[in-house]
């Protein structure tokens, strides 16, 4: 079982540690205390409550991307045709290359909140080596 301490649970969930503190102790998230009173959280149930909160209001209804990752946008280079939107997600920067006329449209601007939707074939998942401060396993 992968258990992960406040700070762990707060980096992977890209939120400050009292953010979840304030889960645990509204009962929104569960925790147990270790023999020396840190709170846990079970690997199982912070999946479960990422899952929750994935579910946002504003997500399309009609399309097959599941990879969405809100963010504001740093930064936006344009050239004649092209531009470089680069959008900070949490601790996770996307970086999308997209026609100048879709940036136009979209008016993406640094300082914008952006939506990046990842639909792709090939999905890269690594593990984190144990002990590295990504969970623990028991």
């Amino acid at each position: 079982m992968t258990v992960f301490r406040i700070s762990e649970a707060a980096e992977l969930l890209g939120v400050s540690t009292d953010t979840v503190r304030r889960w645990v102790d509204a009962g929104r998230l569960a925790a147990t205390r270790d023999p020396q009173g840190h709170r846990l959280i079970d690997g199982v149930d912070l999946a479960g409550f990422v899952r929750a909160q994935a579910a946002e209001p504003d997500r399309a209804e009609f399309s097959s991307a599941r990879n969405r990752l809100r963010g504001i946008v740093t930064a936006v280079v344009r050239d004649t045709v092209m531009a470089q939107v680069d959008i900070q997600a949490g601790p996770f920067r996307v970086v999308s290359l997209m026609s100048r006329e879709a940036v136009d449209e979209l008016d993406l601007r640094v300082g914008s909140v952006a939506v990046a939707v990842i639909k792709s074939t090939t999905v890269v998942v690594e593990r984190a080596a144990p002990g590295g401060g990504r969970g623990r396993s028991s």
